[in-house]
């Protein structure tokens, strides 16, 4: 056998893992004995004596002294969905890069070209960009710069409603 065979007879923890357990009231020369540790009377010094967890011992424990927890996850608190959109946006410089002049903008065809990845979630046309191609666009929704802009362009828009594509 090989003076360095490894295996379960002679495996030793890592030097400086292990700890030796810590003997109290073992005599007053350890440092730790009459009262062990513990102090002087009271609870803390009996056996069997827990402390609870978060306790602060009279003083208001943190968890009470922190703020109450808001936002949508928590709707008892206050009323958050007030403001969430229920549409998807898509912008003008998307439709002038993807579509080309005179074609017909649906949400179908937004879909197709990976702009309305939200299926069955109204769409917003918003005016961000520029377009120069004469566009029909039909939408559940128009943003007024989006409208003027596609108008200007010579294109039209069309509203469609939110249950019916």
């Amino acid at each position: 056998m090989a003076e360095n065979d490894i295996g379960l007879h002679n495996l030793k923890p890592a030097p400086g893992s292990r700890h030796r357990k810590k003997r109290v009231g073992r005599g007053e020369g350890s440092g730790v004995g009459k009262t062990a540790g513990r102090g002087q009377k009271g609870a803390g010094s009996r056996s069997g004596f827990k402390t609870r967890p978060g306790a602060e011992g009279g003083q208001m424990p943190i968890h009470m002294r922190l703020r109450k927890l808001r936002g949508p996850h928590m709707k008892k608190s206050m009323p958050f969905e007030n403001f969430r959109t229920r549409t998807q946006p898509v912008n003008l410089r998307d439709l002038e890069a993807r579509f080309g002049d005179g074609d017909s903008v649906t949400p179908h065809t937004l879909i197709a070209r990976g702009l309305a990845t939200r299926r069955d979630v109204p769409v917003k046309i918003l005016g961000q960009g520029e377009v120069s191609k004469k566009l029909a666009v039909t939408a559940h929704a128009f943003s007024k710069s989006a409208r003027e802009k596609i108008e200007a362009a010579g294109g039209s828009c069309t509203v469609l409603e939110a249950d019916g594509d």
